[in-house]
């Protein structure tokens, strides 16, 4: 009865482990990619699972204070035209707020 049992732990302890290497994978996925497969992950799963730790190291990033930002190009609100970050770089100072003011 007991081998049994250990049996299942290690099972469980395996099905859990292989689980999280799945959702750190898609976390290092595009964003368009990762929303696809987190939209199939129920919600009982974000209890049992640490999910913004395995985000913190995912999307850790590798930029240094000082470091250059990396290029981005970005529609207008009115959808007339992209504007990209480097057309600014050394002419005037950008500064990127990320939020919501609703």
């Amino acid at each position: 009865m007991r081998r049994k049992l250990l049996i299942a732990l290690a099972g469980l302890a395996a099905a859990y482990v292989l689980t999280l290497g799945g959702l750190f994978a898609a976390m290092l996925q595009p964003p368009d990619t990762f929303g696809q497969i987190m939209k199939h992950v129920p919600w009982p799963a974000f209890v049992v699972f640490p999910f913004e730790a395995l985000w913190n190291v995912a999307r850790e990033g590798r930029l240094e204070a000082g470091d250059a930002a990396p290029d981005f190009a970005l529609e207008t609100t009115d959808k007339a035209t992209r504007v990209q970050l480097s057309s600014f770089r050394g002419q005037k100072p950008v500064v990127l707020v990320f939020g919501s003011y609703t």
